[in-house]
């Protein structure tokens, strides 16, 4: 074969700290607090089987072929419908359908980003978004966050260093509400305060809400976009709170930046999967999908509580721990002088994995953190995972 010569921006893909361990979460025995899957026992799969049934049946000719790329109107609808479940009502001219929320970020991220510009990120943030930027010839400044989401004051304090460094932000990029990798939720202050800094500052954001109907509370949480719809542009999807394996997302943006993604997505994939389209359609209309959503959220809590009873059982003394609202994580913070470097080796020789917090970092550092996911892995299954974790920990440690 002749050598390959490749662009320069290759080197910047590299393996996932989530993915690379997804086939070890797979061996016999072992316990997986790494991948934040959807539970998906509780989804009503007889009636999904005859949803599905039926699409080739009733809407066989639409389901094969192609459609329009921006998506399907019945499709659209439904997106509105799950959107409408957390206060924002969006117009269909405003909504692309994508395959699934990652090509959504890569769209926005692909007409936004100029190589050497630096995107705003919270640290820690999702590892999808880092590839993406990276991957775009970006830098990523992260700001600082607590248990209420962005610190205003380090968000200001990243812009003017950014720009006083002569490199261009075209956006920020947040998790908001119940944070992937952190499990924090910007609290409702901090989502007025980050709006009007960027609003100020002629910066976009880029809201990405994957976990906002999994709450644990009644609290009401609103979207950054309801607050701005001009300066937010809104990535959902249906893999929580449906079925990842479907690949159907959308983006909500002003419309001329609607209709430029959707050239983007026509040049990568020409349209979203329409079979999948269809499927996530007729779960929204055909399903109760809201019961099942709070199905889904009363397993994910009563999981969220044993990781939570397990961490304070089992870890050392000197660890803490975020207290998720919602979603699927929370980020563990070791004792000073733990043992880091040879941790998740030690974990998988115990049986149990983790996502090192370094995955989160565009930089590598958090080195002394975890990710731990609690969305799969029924509640013994994680109590005895985080006691091989504590184990693994002391062991360690008493190597010196």
């Amino acid at each position: 074969m002749t050598p390959v010569t490749y662009a320069s921006r290759a080197a910047r893909f590299r393996p996932s700290g989530v993915r690379s361990v997804f086939d070890i979460a797979m061996r016999p025995g072992m316990i997986s607090l790494a991948g934040g899957s959807p539970d998906l026992a509780a989804l009503p799969r007889d009636r999904v089987a005859e949803l599905s049934a039926g699409l080739i049946r009733d809407r066989g000719v639409d389901a094969l072929q192609y459609q329009p790329a921006q998506g399907l109107d019945g499709t659209i609808e439904a997106i509105r419908e799950v959107m409408r479940a957390e206060g924002v009502e969006a117009d269909a001219e405003r909504i692309q359908v994508t395959a699934g929320s990652q090509l959504a970020l890569q769209a926005i991220a692909t007409l936004l980003i100029d190589p050497g510009d630096t995107v705003l990120a919270e640290a820690p943030t999702y590892v999808g978004a880092l590839a993406v930027f990276g991957g775009l010839e970006a830098a990523v400044a992260q700001v600082p966050i607590d248990d209420d989401g962005i610190v205003p004051a380090a968000l200001e304090e990243t812009i003017a260093r950014v720009r006083a460094s002569g490199s261009r932000i075209p956006f920020l990029y947040t998790v908001p509400t119940f944070g992937n990798p952190s499990g924090a939720t910007l609290s409702e202050p901090r989502r007025d305060a980050v709006v009007e800094i960027c609003r100020r500052e002629g910066i976009v954001i880029v809201e990405d809400n994957p976990y906002g109907l999994l709450a644990f509370d009644d609290v009401p949480r609103t979207t950054l976009y309801a607050r701005d719809p001009e300066n937010v542009v809104y990535l959902g999807s249906f893999s929580k709170i449906f079925s990842p394996g479907l690949r159907v997302g959308w983006l909500v943006a002003p419309p001329e930046l609607r209709a430029r993604a959707q050239l983007v997505i026509e040049a990568a994939i020409i349209h979203a999967s329409v079979p999948g389209q269809l499927l996530a359609e007729r779960f929204v209309v055909e399903t109760d999908w809201r019961e099942h959503v709070r199905r889904s959220t009363e397993v994910y809590r009563g999981r969220r509580d044993a990781l939570m009873a397990a961490l304070e059982r089992h870890m050392p003394d000197g660890t803490s721990w975020t207290r998720p609202e919602g979603g699927f994580f929370t980020v563990v913070t070791l004792p000073p002088g733990a043992p880091t470097a040879p941790l998740l080796d030690a974990a998988i020789a115990a049986r149990v994995v983790y996502v090192p917090g370094s995955e989160f970092m565009a930089d590598g550092s958090r080195a002394d953190t975890m990710r731990l996911a609690y969305s799969f892995e029924p509640e013994d299954r994680l109590a005895e995972g985080v006691r091989r974790l504590g184990d693994a920990v002391r062991s360690l440690a008493q190597r010196g």
